[in-house]
Order: structure tokens, then sequence, then C-alpha cells
């Protein structure tokens, strides 16, 4: 689903963007923040289904300690990228912030999966 949603980006952003709005300028703007918007559905697959897993296991303590961290690194990332790339750098630290929500909750997936056993 994730990968059919980034297609459908990629092909009907720009008829998406037309529909929203008819200002030119708003309109090139988003334009230029459509790549980022085809690649989040693709970094955020594996924290949202994470995410899925530890809210069926109940396992809001896990969810908080590792938001929490995750949250550390995106601000870790957004201050200096996007001083150094602007907005195109704060969606380049959401995906960063999506990589560690990933990576944080998949190393106490085996914690959890213990847990169950």
């Amino acid at each position: 689903m994730s990968l059919a949603l980034a297609l459908g980006f990629w092909i009907f952003g720009p008829a998406i963007i037309d529909a929203m709005t008819t200002a030119p300028e708003v309109r090139e703007a988003a334009r230029d923040y459509l790549p980022w918007m085809v690649a989040t559905p693709l970094f955020g697959l594996i924290p949202w289904m994470l995410d899925g897993i530890f809210i069926g296991a109940t396992r809001s303590r896990d969810m908080r300690n590792m938001m929490a961290l995750s949250a550390a690194i995106y601000f870790a990332a957004a201050i200096p990228l996007t001083a150094a790339f602007g907005n195109h750098g704060l969606w380049m630290a959401m995906l960063v912030s999506y990589v560690a929500r990933g990576a944080t909750l998949a190393a106490r997936y085996p914690a959890l999966e213990r847990a169950a056993a």
C-alpha cells in the first residue's frame, strides 16, 4: 500500500495540487516539495507498521520511550538541516524521524516477542 501511495503521489501529484489551488505560486511551491511527499510513505512504512503492532500489544511504555528518543533524533537533525536547506531540510528531518522511529521500535520488538511467548 505504501508503494501504491507513493506511486499515486508521483503520477497524480501535480493534478492533486492543481485541484487544491489555483494560485500559480502555491502550485509551484507545492511541486517543489512533491518528491518528499512521494518518499514519505516509503520511509513511513516500517514505523507505521510497528506502531500498529505495539498498539495492538498494548506496549504504550515502549512506544512513549521510543517516541521520545525518535523526537530527540528528529530535533538533532531538524536544526542543522533546516538551517542548511530550509523547508527541504525540514522534510529531510521528518524522514530521519521515520527512520529513527522504525529503528527504535524494531530494537524493542524482540522484547515484545519474548513477553508474548
